[in-house]
């Protein structure tokens, strides 16, 4: 079962990248190459039930097991030691990175407060596409009697455009709300 996005990238944003940009080969033409979904817990030093709750809502929102991040270093201010877990992320690829996609531009996106829109500016330069939440109450996956504390979320989105233009072009094809 192929999901809504993956077929709308087929059928329509693949033609008209191909013909806006004047590629000369189908293979060419940019798309999404995984999503990657991270939040970060320097809570979890003193707290470390907070670590449970966060990967119990990760896995809830992307439908997969997150990995446990862990320091690379120690630092004395933080009371932060080597190996400590300091946060848990998700890779998505393939048709578990579509649906996550169509449901944050279709469903998320639209019930953040006071909505208008997603920075056009949040490219690395390189086509790739960062964008944070504040909360993660936005998912309509998470129970909200059942929340602990809201936490924020970073979703990187990586795609295979060779510059900004390309993946910004890409993605507002796809449905994502930016600012006018």
């Amino acid at each position: 079962m192929a999901s809504r996005l993956k077929e709308k990238y087929r059928q329509e944003v693949m033609p008209s990248l191909h013909k806006e940009f004047n590629y000369r080969n189908p293979m060419q033409v940019p798309g999404i190459k995984k999503v990657v979904v991270n939040i970060g817990l320097g809570e979890a030093i003193q707290n470390v039930k907070a670590m449970d709750f966060a990967i119990a809502d990760l896995a809830s929102i992307t439908g997969q097991r997150p990995v446990i991040t862990r320091a690379k270093r120690s630092v004395a201010s933080f009371k932060l030691r080597e190996g400590m877990p300091i946060g848990c992320m998700v890779t998505l690829r393939g048709d578990r990175m579509y649906h996550f996609l169509d449901k944050l531009i279709n469903v998320a996106l639209p019930r953040l407060r006071d909505f208008q829109g997603i920075s056009p500016e949040a490219f690395d330069g390189r086509g790739n596409y960062t964008l944070g939440l504040r909360e993660q109450l936005v998912f309509p996956e998470i129970d909200y009697d059942k929340v602990d504390k809201v936490r924020g979320m970073e979703v990187n989105i990586v795609t295979t455009a060779h510059n900004d233009e390309e993946g910004r072009r890409l993605l507002a094809l796809m449905g994502m709300p930016f600012k006018k």
